[in-house]
């Protein structure tokens, strides 16, 4: 998200103090580590629950936008609040830096801080414009769904919880069946043909079934859905012409922010054939 994609985060700013939600930025955080967890998992251990601790510190609950960052916190605080010597372990180490984990803060992604703190009734009342009739296909990614015996912010067989809130804004979203299937964005960086192989693979299967387009809520999906379309359709023979939003950004036009605010314009995909630019009434 900081370093490139930044609609994401505009959207998020722009969309939830509508909704009666303070964003506030807490100085000192840094990456969650779950990249190096392959190399070193201590380390890793070791970033998350620095990031848990400044959480503690100022006595604030965590928006964590990326999927991959959130399980890798909730991994940690997982690990941590049932293992009291690995607890006494890390916080040594915290402590040189006059940090310490505790664990009172909670954990959000933005579906379920939307769908189970803010409640689909507030955002009804938030909608302003009506939007086209849609039919948009959600995904979800691997890391907002599993290890489901963790705890994660929606159900790992069945998520309904995007597909709600779609609908408070007035766009439908009916299931298919590569809906839990990954973008492949993990394996880009070592097997890259598989990675995008995965991608154009789901991509043919939502251009196939008719959706007008994808709603997701990932730094890394939206990488690989958006901005590696073109190559990810060519890598199983096929073309894609897939329009692909943050699920926020789709909540901001509703609710009649400007869409250059939610960072439209920095989306690759085709999104201006849904036609949500503009006046929509």
């Amino acid at each position: 998200m900081p370093t490139e994609q930044y609609a994401y985060e505009m959207s998020i700013r722009e969309t939830l103090p509508l909704m009666g939600v303070e964003i506030v930025d807490l100085p000192g955080f840094s990456c969650c580590g779950e990249p190096l967890k392959s190399i070193n998992q201590m380390l890793t251990l070791h970033m998350s629950a620095r990031n848990l601790s400044i959480a503690d510190r100022e006595g604030i609950d965590l928006l964590v936008p990326c999927p991959m960052c959130h399980l890798a916190l909730s991994e940690a605080k997982n690990i941590l609040d049932g293992n009291g010597e690995m607890k006494k372990r890390i916080n040594a180490k915290l402590r040189e830096e006059g940090l310490e984990y505790i664990g009172k803060q909670r954990l959000f992604h933005i579906i379920d801080l939307v769908h189970d703190e803010i409640g689909l009734d507030t955002i009804r009342e938030r909608v302003k414009k009506t939007l086209p009739d849609l039919n948009m296909a959600a995904h979800y990614g691997c890391h907002i769904l599993r290890p489901s015996e963790m705890g994660r912010p929606v159900d790992s067989e069945n998520p309904r919880k995007m597909e709600a809130i779609l609908l408070s804004l007035g766009v439908r979203s009916e299931d298919y069946a590569e809906k839990l299937d990954c973008c492949g964005g993990p394996l880009l960086p070592n097997h890259p043909e598989t990675s995008l192989a995965k991608t154009g693979q789901k991509l043919h299967a939502v251009s196939e079934q008719g959706f007008d387009g994808m709603v997701l809520a990932c730094p890394w999906c939206q990488k690989m859905f958006d901005s590696k379309q073109t190559k990810a359709a060519e890598s199983v023979g096929s073309r894609a012409h897939v329009p692909v939003l943050y699920l926020t950004q789709l909540m901001g036009l509703a609710f009649g922010i400007d869409d250059a605010k939610l960072g439209l314009n920095l989306n690759l995909s085709p999104v201006d054939d849904l036609g949500l630019k503009g006046e929509v009434e």
